[in-house]
């Protein structure tokens, strides 16, 4: 299944271990200490994943306008950028 793209949406997109483009909501960057860090949503969910699901993606800037994407399986790193993910959202609602 699909998800269609808003207008006011950012996505992303990565190439596959088989080359294949993927594309990717790019739901926050979130910066940590030790590295900045994209929660990206699939816009084609694999098998399995539940449409609120997201995956952590560490972010390596390559140049001006390139960067490299590497996914996070470090459960701790994933759950420290979610904590801070919501933190922030926390936060951001306290203001309004």
């Amino acid at each position: 299944m699909e998800r269609e793209l808003y207008e006011n949406e950012e996505y992303v997109i990565l190439k596959n271990e088989k080359g294949k483009e993927e594309k990717f909501i790019d739901i926050a960057g979130i910066a940590l200490s030790h590295g900045y860090y994209a929660i990206l949503q699939p816009l084609e969910r694999p098998k399995g994943m539940a449409e609120d699901e997201a995956l952590v993606f560490k972010v390596d800037r390559l140049g001006d306008e390139d960067n490299a994407y590497t996914i996070v399986l470090d459960d701790t790193i994933v759950d420290e950028v979610f904590a801070e993910y919501g933190r922030l959202l926390d936060e951001a609602e306290e203001q309004i």
